[in-house]
């Protein structure tokens, strides 16, 4: 008799409903024995397939409404090809109820037409920013809009325009971070400086521009530029903590853009246990420049910011 070997059945790798199995040959019996593990209702893995985030988001799927698609931070992340976490959130069409753990319905009420992003129907960049309205606050939401712009998925204006033509859950919110998103921002925390300035009334820094000196020379590329005072405010990450090499190159760096006559100002992660010695710090810079605008305003926006909510 011929033993039938799971692992060589194209059909049941990944996830599967027990119809597939059983259609491949396996039995009800063999289902519940070792060599198989039940990951939702109705559906199966081989046990010698790890339980990774992107299998549990597949058998999620499996599991639940055919019109089901990944919604809000789990679409965020499958976007950002980022590994979700728990709990998934998915968007339906249609009425349904779930048993499974770890997992949230959202129901639509239109129809939409979800994108296909690695096999996986997910929403689309625009919609999925305004659903994590309803679930982040003001700051990781403009981080997220940072990161989706960074992505290439969509840009600062197509979010706007998406979340001033459409009224959803969330979109009071969405509409305000959206005008907060720009592009070529390389890092959260480089999102989270420039909101601490600019709601605190500071002018807007350009994000990841060139810096040049007197003569138009290049000199390098600064994470936020202030170019009519010529201060430079950077952040100093973790990661270069880490990395003699790279805190090496960007000592030189730094060291090339205060020879070319601009002032540098770095942020370390410790600032953020301070937020407002930032701003007054990039303020003091500005002055020391000729700046003449308003002083600092620490209001209700920025109090926001700072929590992050």
């Amino acid at each position: 008799m011929t033993v039938l070997d799971p692992r060589s059945q194209p059909a049941l790798r990944g996830v599967f409903t027990a119809e597939v199995a059983l259609r491949a040959g396996v039995t009800r019996r063999m289902l519940d024995g070792r060599r198989f593990a039940r990951v939702a209702r109705g559906v199966w893995r081989l046990s010698s397939t790890p339980v990774t985030p992107e299998l549990t988001v597949a058998a999620v799927l499996l599991a639940t409404s055919a019109d089901a698609a990944l919604s809000h931070t789990t679409a965020l992340s499958w976007l950002l090809d980022e590994r979700p976490s728990t709990p998934v959130h998915l968007s339906v069409h249609e009425r349904a109820q779930t048993r499974l753990d770890d997992v949230v319905l959202h129901r639509r009420r239109h129809p939409t037409a979800p994108l296909a992003v690695r096999g996986v129907p997910c929403l689309g960049p625009e919609r999925t920013f305004v659903d994590c309205a309803t679930v982040l606050g003001l700051r990781r939401l403009v981080r997220a809009g940072d990161a989706l712009v960074r992505a290439g998925l969509t840009s600062p204006a197509r979010l706007v325009d998406y979340a001033d033509a459409h009224h959803l859950d969330g979109v009071v919110r969405a509409r305000e971070a959206a005008r907060l998103v720009r592009p070529r921002v390389d890092s959260v925390r480089e999102t989270d400086v420039r909101l601490l300035l600019v709601t605190a009334g500071l002018p807007e820094p350009e994000t990841n521009v060139d810096v040049e000196d007197e003569h138009g020379r290049w000199v390098a590329r600064g994470d936020l530029v202030l170019a009519a005072w010529r201060v430079v405010v950077e952040h100093d990450g973790w990661v270069h903590e880490r990395d003699a090499a790279q805190r090496q190159k960007d000592h030189l760096r730094r060291e090339r853009i205060q020879a070319a006559g601009w002032t540098l100002v770095v942020v370390t992660v410790e600032d953020f246990e301070r937020p407002a010695t930032i701003v007054w710090r990039v303020h003091t810079a500005l002055v020391a420049r000729g700046y003449r605008g308003p002083w600092p305003s620490f209001g209700s926006l920025w109090s926001r910011v700072r929590r992050g909510v």
